[in-house]
């Protein structure tokens, strides 16, 4: 329990002396405005890093959710803006798109037995280059629709505003919680990430496990998109660029493995608010560049990275001078 949890609560010690330290340099940290708007600004990075989690889990890579995100902009703002679909059939079409794209990815990546950084590098391209041909500019997004949703708010002590947009977001962590620890796919994608010849010799459907992991993970992508086009009220095909990268540190800073098979989907949700913290906190400060959020996410990378080696070595030692001891 412990070798499995300390990452977890190390990224939380991280989050909550960062947000310490702002406090102590901006008191107005502590309002509800920032907390709210805090989830806001980060709904749609928090949902398709818990896709991104469940690919990590299983060993795998998945470079294709920036593009997909902005595939997802253009191709609502053509459906809703040119064609006239109602935004909710729009938001089934691209998910349904979404999740075939997926299931594609997986398939190739355990039939022919490639990487998934190969498969998903070439899903990027293959998808950027399509929202390039739907529209080289950005298309706007007009329908009344769509403005509810995205100012639709609950308001909570202190001035903030509870958006539906952060809701969408937490309810997705929520169900991936419950995803990954309380059902058979989440122990198929913990034992594929173990060891996936171990997991196929035990009876778990590898192949099937695979494309759901991908499926997965591009459907989030998309519902990602459709909370990027609500919070931007535009599709862009240069939209999310490198957000890929961006869910790929929150999850490794929120104690996801690379190699797969320990990890949780709590823990990718702070690493996400560990991204916005800074973020806020350079925006508060107002002489900072917003590089420094990519300069400290990369000094955490390095620090979080370095601890896993170490975890690792320290629980291997541990193991072989005291068998009789169970690190579970």
């Amino acid at each position: 329990m412990l070798k499995r949890n300390l990452p977890l609560l190390i990224t939380i010690l991280v989050f909550l002396a960062g947000y310490g330290y702002c406090f102590t340099q901006f008191p107005g940290f502590a309002s509800t405005r920032v907390i709210c708007d805090l989830l806001t600004d980060n709904a749609f990075l928090g949902i398709v890093a818990v896709g991104m989690t469940f690919v990590i889990l299983s060993g795998g890579i998945d470079l294709s959710v920036g593009s997909v995100i902005a595939f997802t902009g253009v191709a609502l703002a053509k459906l809703i803006g040119q064609y006239g679909v109602p935004p909710f059939y729009a938001f089934a079409i691209v998910l349904v798109m979404g999740a075939m794209f997926g299931a594609v990815m997986g398939w190739i990546i355990d039939t022919l037995k490639l990487p998934a950084f190969i498969i998903t590098l070439a899903g990027m391209f293959f998808i950027r280059g399509m929202s390039f041909i739907v529209s080289e500019e950005s298309l706007p997004i007009n329908h009344p629709l769509y403005a509810t949703l995205a100012n639709y708010a609950w308001k909570v002590p202190g001035g903030g505003r509870f958006t539906l947009l952060a809701l969408v977001m937490l309810c997705v962590v929520a169900v991936g919680i419950i995803l990954a620890h309380r059902t058979r796919f989440g122990n198929n994608v913990y034992a594929i990430g173990g060891n996936t010849h171990s997991a196929g010799l035990m009876g778990v459907p590898v192949r099937r496990t695979t494309i759901y992991i991908y499926m997965l993970s591009c459907s989030l992508a998309v519902l990602s998109g459709i909370i990027f086009s609500l919070y931007t009220s535009a599709g862009y095909a240069l939209a999310a660029s490198g957000v890929e990268l961006d869910a790929i540190a929150a999850v490794v800073i929120g104690g996801t493995l690379l190699s797969g098979g320990v990890g949780t989907v709590l823990g990718s949700l702070f690493g996400v608010m560990i991204q916005g913290l800074i973020q806020t906190y350079i925006t508060f400060d107002g002489t900072l560049s917003s590089w420094w959020t990519k300069i400290v996410m990369g000094i955490l990378l390095f620090i979080f990275i370095a601890l896993q080696k170490g975890m690792g070595s320290y629980w291997t030692t541990r193991r072989a001078r005291h068998p009789e001891l169970k690190t579970t």
